[in-house]
């Protein structure tokens, strides 16, 4: 378990798992994009799914509370600002959904 420790460079358990949730995090923003790939290799055009939206929002999160964990200033306004982005691009989906009649 020290060895890992140490590759991670933390030095403690409560560490180990604030990296775990911080690439847990990072996995969310992989996987967003990846989704976007593969509806638009689907769709032969570049389109953009709701669920990008979601896993943005749900990565932007998690790597927020873990910049807020490790107190790094830029990281904590730079998630700040996208975890914003993405709330109001699914607040404009939705709403343009319910204005189509179409609300879930």
């Amino acid at each position: 378990m020290t060895a890992i420790l140490n590759f991670l460079n933390v030095d403690s358990m409560l560490e180990l798992w604030w990296v775990v949730i911080g690439l847990g995090g990072q996995l969310m923003f992989t996987a967003r994009f990846l989704v976007q790939w593969i509806a638009s290799e689907r769709a032969g055009r570049s389109v953009v799914p709701i669920a990008f939206w979601y896993f943005s929002i749900s990565g932007g999160v998690i790597l927020l509370a873990y910049a807020i964990y490790r107190a790094d200033p830029v990281f904590i306004l730079g998630q700040s600002l996208g975890v914003f982005i993405y709330s109001r691009n699914l607040w404009l989906i939705h709403a343009e959904k319910k204005r189509a009649g179409l609300s879930e």
